[in-house]
């Protein structure tokens, strides 16, 4: 049976996705700040319930070095936890912020694929697959998000040296970037928009990362978007 680590697996992404693999029977960690969130994405499935804050290094070491010895291997982590910032211009966004928003999607991911890294390559059979959640924003900014879109550039250039890095010891490293999915966060800010965007729904990303994680040894999907048909990115500036 096939093992997964799921980082921000508590809410919107990370919990469909979590719950995809559940049902494709996989063996799943669901890593994320807070406990009952996570039993709530398990939702009475057996699942690895593993609290973590992904900034902190000694404790997303422990819950990796938990899941190799509850588990004996790990196959994929989904490199998904992440955060936002409310839209400002540069001159309004204080240091504070836009460290806290580098500090868990570049830090946090960085930290993450680091203790993957490190059960991989020790593993036997040697190797893995590691998936980074990046975003559209990884291409094209949206206004007044500098914090988010340099962390989403940098999760890219992560993507790259993960995926060469791991060429000796079998890991495979790919990036999903995503526009508009339709979470429970997503669709409640979309209901208040003077101009909603279209969504798609929150299941469409979860198969995408199931089929990444899936294809046979020797293959990566190196890059993956998968947007909205119709939401504002193709051409927008």
């Amino acid at each position: 049976m096939p093992s997964i680590a799921i980082t921000g697996a508590g809410s919107g992404i990370g919990r469909a996705t979590a719950r995809c693999f559940i049902k494709a029977g996989w063996r799943v960690a669901l890593i994320g700040r807070r406990e009952p969130p996570l039993r709530d994405t398990a939702a009475g499935q057996a699942a690895l319930v593993l609290p973590c804050d992904v900034t902190d290094a000694a404790s997303v070491d422990a819950v990796f070095d938990r899941m190799a010895q509850e588990w004996g291997r790990l196959d994929v982590l989904f490199n998904n936890a992440g955060r936002g910032a409310a839209p400002v211009t540069p001159d309004l966004m204080s240091p504070e912020e836009f460290r806290a928003v580098i500090d868990v999607n570049v830090t946090g991911m960085f930290l993450c694929a680091r203790a993957a890294f490190r059960v991989m390559r020790a593993q036997d059979p040697q190797g893995g697959r590691i998936i980074n959640n990046g975003s559209i924003s990884a291409h094209v900014p949206r206004a007044g998000s500098i914090a988010y879109t340099a962390s989403k550039h940098a999760v890219t250039g992560m993507t790259r040296s993960l995926s060469l890095d791991g060429r000796p010891f079998d890991i495979a490293c790919g990036q999903i970037d995503i526009g508009n999915a339709g979470t429970e966060l997503l669709t409640q800010v979309s209901r208040q928009a003077a101009n909603p965007e279209p969504l798609m729904d929150v299941s469409v990303v979860a198969d995408a990362v199931l089929h990444m994680a899936t294809l046979p040894h020797g293959a990566n999907v190196q890059f993956m978007t998968v947007m909205a048909t119709n939401m504002p990115y193709i051409g927008r500036g």
